[in-house]
């Protein structure tokens, strides 16, 4: 592929940027929003990233990646893959990069979450496809404003 493939959704929340940062990496809260899934990460750079959930009664890591950047109340940036989806090999190669990008005014926080590139990864447009048609992360976003809102 010759295009770049990112998937990139903004929600604007009625919430100081320190409640929604929060939100993000707080385990408590993720199990929220992430389907049932909480964070396990010293949140260091370089450091793994687990999001890890029940599912059929099985407690297994739905997600896996490494923190690449981490300014409170402003930037998230990790790698992420599915350890459990056979047709992906586990390489770094085959990782997308998640980022969230907080921007407060006037006590909301405006959040962006990109991810990509698809186009450098394994299936990477069928990967693409299937996040588009779940609507990427707008479903999510949603559950993060409604929770903040609170």
């Amino acid at each position: 592929m010759d295009n770049e493939l990112y998937i990139r959704n903004t929600i604007t929340i009625d919430a100081p940027a320190q409640r929604v940062w929060d939100i993000l990496v707080n385990p408590r809260q993720t199990k929220k929003y992430m389907f049932g899934c909480e964070t396990v990460s010293d949140w260091k750079v370089g450091s793994e990233l687990l999001w890890r959930g029940v599912f059929d009664g099985v407690e297994l890591v739905a997600v896996k990646g490494h923190v690449l950047a981490f300014h409170p109340e402003k930037m998230l940036a990790y790698t992420t893959i599915d350890p459990n989806n056979p047709a992906i090999p586990d390489l770094p190669e085959n990782y997308t990069t998640v980022t969230y990008h907080l921007t407060e005014k006037n006590g909301s926080t405006e959040l962006t979450i990109t991810q990509g590139d698809y186009s450098k990864v394994a299936d990477g447009e069928s990967r693409y496809k299937d996040s588009l048609a779940g609507g990427g992360w707008s479903s999510i976003l949603e559950q993060i404003k409604q929770i903040a809102e609170e």
